[in-house]
C-alpha cells in the first residue's frame, strides 16, 4: 500500500443512465462501496467526494472518508478540486482522480500511472487499454483515445473515427496545482456537448499522458447490461 499520493472519487447520484447508480448493487455489496474498498488498497488516502447524503450514508458503513461537496459541479474534475482543497493538499501533491463507476482498476495500473507521471514532463496521466471487439468502438458509453507516438493524448471521442483509437480508462493524476488551474478553466463547448472533461484540458493545450495497460480490466458501470456483466464476473472469481 501506497500513501504517498492521494485517490479521490467523485461520485453523484444523478445519473441519467442508471437511476441511483453509485448504489446498485453489485454481487452483495453498492457499486460505491466496491469502488472505495479497491482503491483503499492502493492508498489508504482514498476518498469519496460526493453530494449525496444517500451516498454517504451507504459508504459510512464501511468508511469514514467521506467529503461532502457542492451539487452544482458540472464534472467530477471541479468536484475532486472541493474535495482536494477541503483536505488541504499541497500544491505538489499527486492526486488520482478515479470515477465511481470504475470498481476493477488494477493496482498495477495505479502503479504504472504514477510512474509515469513523474517520467514524463506531462501536466496530466491518463490510461488506456486495447478494444476487446469492433462493436465496443461504436458504443458510445465506451471513450476512446487518439495517441501520438510519444503516447500523449491527441483527442477523444465517444464515436467518430480516430486513428488507432484505445478505449480510455476513466482515472486521472495531476498535481493539486494543476488541478487548480483546471477548474479555473471555462468549459469548453466540446466538454459540454460531449461530457469529456479531458476535452477541456486538450483544448486549453495540457498535455495528457496516456499509459497503455495491456491486460483485461472489466468494464464500469454504464448500462443494464454492464451490471448483468459485473456480477457475472464477481461470483467467477
Amino acid at each position: 500500500m501506497n500513501d504517498d499520493f492521494y485517490i479521490i472519487i467523485p461520485s453523484r447520484i444523478g445519473s441519467t443512465r442508471l437511476k441511483n447508480k453509485p448504489l446498485i448493487n453489485l454481487n452483495g455489496e453498492t457499486l460505491i462501496q466496491r469502488v472505495f474498498k479497491n482503491a483503499a488498497e492502493i492508498s489508504t488516502n482514498t476518498f469519496v467526494a460526493t453530494d449525496s447524503e444517500l451516498i454517504a450514508d451507504n459508504l459510512n458503513m464501511i468508511t469514514n472518508n467521506i467529503i461532502m461537496t457542492s451539487s452544482d459541479h458540472i464534472s467530477g474534475t471541479d468536484r475532486v478540486y472541493e474535495a482536494a482543497s477541503k483536505l488541504n493538499l499541497t500544491d505538489e501533491t499527486l492526486i488520482l482522480n478515479l470515477q465511481g463507476d470504475e470498481p476493477f482498476i488494477p493496482q498495477e495500473l495505479i502503479s504504472q500511472m504514477k510512474n509515469d507521471f513523474h517520467s514524463s514532463s506531462c501536466d496530466v496521466v491518463t490510461a488506456s487499454n486495447p478494444f476487446k471487439n469492433k462493436e465496443d468502438i461504436m458504443n458510445p458509453n465506451c471513450v476512446m483515445v487518439e495517441i501520438d507516438n510519444n503516447n500523449f493524448a491527441t483527442q477523444f471521442s465517444r464515436t467518430g473515427s480516430l486513428n488507432n483509437p484505445k478505449r480510455h480508462i476513466g482515472i486521472y493524476g495531476y498535481l493539486f496545482n494543476t488541478l487548480n488551474q483546471l477548474v479555473n478553466l471555462k468549459p469548453t463547448v466540446n466538454e459540454l456537448e460531449f461530457k469529456l472533461e479531458q476535452l477541456r484540458f486538450l483544448e486549453n493545450s495540457y498535455s495528457i499522458y496516456v499509459s497503455s495497460y495491456f491486460n483485461n480490466i472489466p468494464d464500469g458501470i454504464d448500462t443494464a447490461e454492464d451490471v448483468t456483466n459485473a456480477n457475472s464476473y464477481l461470483q467467477n472469481i
